[in-house]
């Protein structure tokens, strides 16, 4: 055993083991249920099933991850997945890529809770810290609709490139479609279909920009001066 952050990993766990088992009060729910054991060695499972499942695609995990129940990746044509560590699919999770040239890059820590999905065909990079909450969809191209001649199926897609940036927060039932600032947080039910700026709380559909915290000066134009006001509260009044 070589790498020395799976060594720490196991070294830590097999010394908080005896705590994380008072405080389960039984021995089938700590081997059952996280920080337990038995999702550990699912999630490793899970891990060399996809990689043995998909032997034309590139996927490598830089480190531990944590792949809950239901992680599936759509890689028929192959493609490229990498993610970093410490980063944690908890459930539902589903990676869908188009062709050989997608790829999808995943930063460390980053938390995807239930039912989050990718679809992919040109790139999707993910930065680090980054945060999705149920039921949210990433997407890197919007159908052609606008040929009154064919049907909207058969006019084909727009693709681009996204990104998502550090410590980015998108809650439930969001639709990515469009980057994403550093820190920015994304409320529920959000459209993203333009980029938004970092150190921003955006919400609607379309999603707009309703509030600025970063550093002063960065201000996006499309806040008003009195929202900027506002949100910079009663300092900037007086």
């Amino acid at each position: 055993m070589n790498d020395p952050g799976l060594v720490r990993i196991l070294s830590t766990r097999l010394r908080e083991a005896p705590r994380q088992l008072r405080e389960a009060g039984s021995l089938r729910v700590w081997l059952l249920y996280l920080p337990g054991p038995g999702p550990y060695l699912m999630s490793w499972l899970r891990r060399r099933w996809v990689i043995l499942r998909n032997p034309h695609a590139t996927i490598r995990f830089h480190g531990p991850a944590y792949l809950g129940p239901g992680f599936s990746l759509d890689m028929p044509k192959g493609g490229t997945l990498i993610v970093g560590p410490g980063v944690e699919f908890r459930r539902g999770f589903r990676a869908e890529f188009g062709g050989p040239e997608t790829t999808i890059r995943i930063g460390a820590m980053a938390c995807f809770t239930y039912d989050v999905v990718i679809q992919c065909t040109s790139s999707i990079e993910i930065g680090e810290h980054c945060q999705f909450g149920q039921a949210t969809l990433v997407v890197d191209g919007n159908h052609r609709f606008r040929d009154t001649s064919r049907p909207m199926m058969a006019q084909g897609y727009d693709y681009t490139p996204l990104r998502i940036a550090d410590h980015a927060v998108v809650t439930t039932k969001c639709t990515i479609v469009a980057d994403v600032g550093e820190r920015t947080f994304v409320g529920a039910n959000s459209v993203v279909s333009r980029p938004l700026p970092a150190f921003c709380v955006a919400a609607g559909a379309p999603a707009k920009v309703l509030e600025y915290f970063g550093p002063a000066g960065g201000e996006p134009p499309e806040l008003s001066a009195s929202t900027r006001a506002h949100a910079a509260g009663p300092a900037l009044e007086a």
